[in-house]
């Protein structure tokens, strides 16, 4: 009864989505030197794995400057809030078809995760020392999400063209499964590695904050006599 009620466009949109991996599954050529899957090899197995790699050093940097006791959890909800800004794009990437509203969605994530980018080392700098190498860790967090939309878009000119044109279909607004979906084992094991190398991470380092925090303000509550 629940599903009859929904709208029909989204109940194809269900449909669609329940099927997803029913298709074959996208392939790349391990020897092949063409452009298109040189680029997509290093997409999926460069830039998305190695992302993780300057995320962990900045959590490192923040515990090494014990976060908790200077800018706290206000710096850590903005961490977690760029985690979701270029999680999503992410996510839609790999699962999703890439098309105008993909491409919108990373173009406008990848500027909204920039401007978050630049708040937070305002944040940090009045708060607690931020050293050069930090800085350094920090530029390349903020150019990898360029980086993957860069390629994501030379992989799909066309729909980049549509995008450009407003996307004139229908079907361009629409979020569909790929038709060629990305090996489930690639798909685990990439989850994996952001689950290990920083959702648990920045999952660790809020909740000290939140524990420093709850601490200080128990110290520093008047005593009723």
């Amino acid at each position: 009864m629940a599903l009859r009620a929904l709208p029909r466009k989204t109940l194809r949109n269900l449909r669609t989505w329940r099927d997803w991996r029913r298709g074959d599954d996208l392939w790349i050529p391990a020897g092949s030197t063409a452009v298109e899957d040189a680029s997509r090899r290093f997409l999926l197995f460069g830039a998305l794995p190695l992302w993780v790699v300057p995320g962990l050093a900045d959590w490192w940097m923040h515990r090494r400057t014990r976060i908790e006791h200077t800018s706290g959890t206000k710096e850590s909800a903005v961490h977690a809030l760029m985690m979701t800004e270029a999680g999503i794009p992410v996510l839609m990437g790999l699962l999703a078809r890439v098309n105008p509203l993909v491409l919108s969605v990373m173009g406008g994530a990848a500027l909204a995760h920039g401007a978050t980018a630049v708040y937070d080392v305002s944040l940090a700098v009045g708060e607690r020392e931020v050293r050069p190498i930090e800085q350094h860790i920090h530029s390349f967090l903020e150019v990898l999400p360029l980086t993957a939309l860069a390629f994501t878009a030379c992989l799909h000119a066309d729909q980049v063209r549509r995008t450009l044109r407003g996307g004139p279909d229908p079907q361009d607004w629409r979020l569909l499964p790929k038709e060629h979906p990305l090996p489930a084992a690639y798909l685990a094991g990439l989850a994996g590695i952001i689950a290990g190398g920083v959702v648990l991470p920045y999952a660790e380092e809020l909740r000290r904050c939140l524990r420093t925090t709850t601490a200080t303000a128990s110290r520093q509550a008047p005593v009723l006599v």
